[in-house]
C-alpha cells in the first residue's frame, strides 16, 4: 500500500465523512484543456525544466512556471484566495501550503486526504490564508529512491501572508531559499548521519559563482527571509563582520529578538533576520561548511563603491539554541501529553533504513486522538542518532522546553531534534480534520516517519 492508498483507506474507516468529502473535492479536479472554470487569481504550471545554475551546471528537474524558485504569492490574512494548479509533468502531484493553518483537503497532503492531481490534470486550492508571516509552498509526494521526483526537485516557493503587524524597520527585503542538487544515495553505516549527498548547493536558482551580488549601502537595514527547502540537508550560514538580528522563526515573530552571527536552518524552517549593513567589503553570504560552499552554498554582498573577490572569514564558534529567543514564562498546562520516541531501523544490503515512532512506522500506526478546544503536548525524544526536522501539518505549536531547559513564546511549525535530545512542544487543537506530523527529511518521511493526528468527538 503506497501513501496515496493509505490515505483513502484511512479516511473512508477511520474519519467518517471525509472519503465522501474527498470524492467532491476531486470532482472538480479537470484536464488542464477544459476551461470550465474562470481563471482564478493565481496559476501555477508543473511542468519539467532545465534550471540553469550558472558556472555551465545545468540541472533537469521540475519547477513551477519554469522558475526556481517559484513565483512569489504575497496574500492577505484572512482574504479567501484561489490558486489553480496545472499538472503538466508525467507524475501525479499536489501542493503543500506549509505554515498555513486551513482546511485537511486543501492543505495538499494525500495522508490527510487531499487529492492528488493527475498528470496533464488541474486542480484548484481555495483557502483563506493565515496566520501572517514567512510561508511557503511545495510538493508533497514521496520519492523513494528516485530522486528526480518530491522536494529532490525544484518545485518550491515563498508565501509571504501579509497581516497588519510590521516585521521591522528595514530597508529592502530579499528573499534566500537554500536548495541542494543531483542528490547520490550514500548507505548509512555505524555513527554515520547522512544519507544523501549532492554535486550542488544554491541559493535561489544560482550556485556561489554564478550569482549576482546583492549590493547594499553601507547603513542600509536588509530584511533576510531565509527558507530551507533542500530535501535532506540542515545548513548553518553567517555573513563574515555582520549580526543577524533574528525577528521571526518559522514566519512568527519571537518573544526576544536577538543578533546572532550564525543561522541555523534546518529543512523546512524559515528564519527572518534583519543585517545592518555596517561592514563595507565583498563579502560572502554562505554556509559556514566549507565543503558547501565549494559546491555552491553562497551569494556575494557587495557594498556599493567596493570591489575586488568576495571575502569569506569563518565566524566565531557558536551553539544555535531556540532557548535565547524565547521567554522566561511557564507554560499552560496540557490537557494531555504524547510522548514520542524516535527511532531507525537499519535495513539490509544497504537499503534505506526505515524510522519509527513509538516503535511503529507509517502506516501502520494508530492516529494520536485529539478533541477540538484542548491543549495538548508532544514529548520527543530523537533516539536515532540521527538530526530530524519535525513538522506539524495545519496548526502551530509553542516549543516549551528544550532538553529539559523550559522555554515559552516560540510559535513554529518545525523544531530541529538533535540526536539524543529532547523537546516538548504544545499546540491547540483547533483546526479539525485529519493532521499529519512527520519528519521533513524526504528519505525519513518516505521511510514511515510520520503519524496522523485525528479530531474525535468523545
Amino acid at each position: 500500500m503506497n501513501r496515496r492508498e493509505f490515505a483513502v483507506k484511512f479516511g473512508s474507516t477511520l474519519m467518517g465523512g471525509i472519503a465522501q468529502r474527498l470524492w467532491s473535492l476531486q470532482r472538480t479536479t479537470q484536464t488542464a484543456q477544459d476551461h470550465s472554470l474562470e481563471p482564478a487569481e493565481h496559476t501555477l504550471h508543473i511542468r519539467p525544466m532545465t534550471l540553469d545554475l550558472g558556472s555551465g551546471i545545468q540541472i533537469r528537474t521540475v519547477g513551477y512556471n519554469g522558475t526556481v524558485p517559484g513565483p512569489v504569492f504575497r496574500l492577505k490574512e484572512g482574504s479567501p484566495v484561489e490558486i489553480d494548479v496545472f499538472n503538466d509533468s508525467a507524475n501525479a502531484e499536489l501542493v503543500h501550503w506549509h505554515g498555513l493553518h486551513i482546511d485537511s483537503l486543501n492543505d495538499g497532503a494525500m495522508e490527510e486526504g487531499s487529492p492528488m492531481i493527475p498528470s496533464q490534470g488541474r486542480l484548484r486550492y481555495s483557502f483563506t490564508p493565515k496566520p501572517a508571516g514567512t510561508r511557503w509552498y511545495h510538493t508533497h509526494t514521496s520519492a523513494g529512491m528516485d530522486f528526480s521526483l518530491s522536494t529532490y526537485t525544484g518545485q518550491f516557493g515563498f508565501l509571504i501572508v501579509e497581516g497588519a503587524g510590521d516585521a521591522g524597520n528595514y530597508d529592502r527585503e530579499v528573499l534566500l531559499a537554500v536548495h541542494h542538487w543531483e542528490p547520490t544515495f550514500m548507505p548509512m553505516g555505524p555513527g554515520q548521519p547522512c544519507e544523501v549527498s549532492y554535486k550542488h548547493a544554491s541559493f535561489n536558482d544560482k550556485v556561489l559563482s554564478a550569482a549576482e551580488p546583492i549590493k547594499v549601502h553601507q547603513g542600509d537595514r536588509v530584511l533576510f527571509r531565509f527558507l530551507n527547502a533542500s530535501a535532506t540537508e540542515n545548513v548553518v550560514l553567517a555573513l563574515p563582520g555582520h549580526q543577524f538580528k533574528v525577528i521571526a522563526l518559522d514566519g512568527n515573530p519571537i518573544p526576544h529578538p536577538k543578533e546572532v552571527a550564525v543561522l541555523s536552518l534546518a529543512v523546512a524552517e524559515r528564519i527572518d533576520a534583519v543585517v545592518e549593513m555596517n561592514t563595507p567589503g565583498v563579502w560572502i553570504l554562505g554556509s559556514t561548511n566549507r565543503k558547501e560552499r565549494e559546491i555552491g552554498l553562497g551569494i556575494p554582498i557587495e557594498y556599493v563603491g567596493s570591489s575586488g573577490q568576495p571575502t569569506w572569514n569563518d565566524p566565531p564558534v557558536s551553539e544555535w539554541n531556540y532557548r535565547i529567543f524565547g521567554g522566561t514564562d511557564a507554560a499552560l498546562p496540557p490537557d494531555e501529553t504524547f510522548p514520542m520516541v524516535f527511532q531507525r531501523i537499519t535495513m539490509p544490503n544497504g537499503a534505506p533504513d526505515a524510522w519509527t515512532i513509538n516503535g511503529r512506522s507509517f502506516p501502520n500506526i494508530p492516529p494520536l486522538k485529539v478533541k477540538q478546544g484542548q491543549r495538548y503536548r508532544l514529548g520527543f525524544y530523537d533516539a536515532s542518532g540521527c538530526p530530524h526536522p519535525v513538522h506539524l501539518h495545519r496548526h502551530s505549536f509553542e516549543v516549551v522546553s528544550i532538553n529539559g531547559q523550559p522555554t515559552s513564546g516560540l510559535i513554529k511549525d518545525v523544531i530541529s531534534m538533535t540526536p539524543y535530545g529532547t523537546a516538548e512542544v504544545d499546540f491547540v487543537a483547533d483546526n479539525p480534520g485529519p493532521t499529519l506530523f512527520h519528519c521533513h527529511q524526504q528519505m525519513h518521511m518516505d521511510g514511515g516517519f510520520m503519524q496522523l493526528i485525528q479530531y474525535v468527538t468523545s
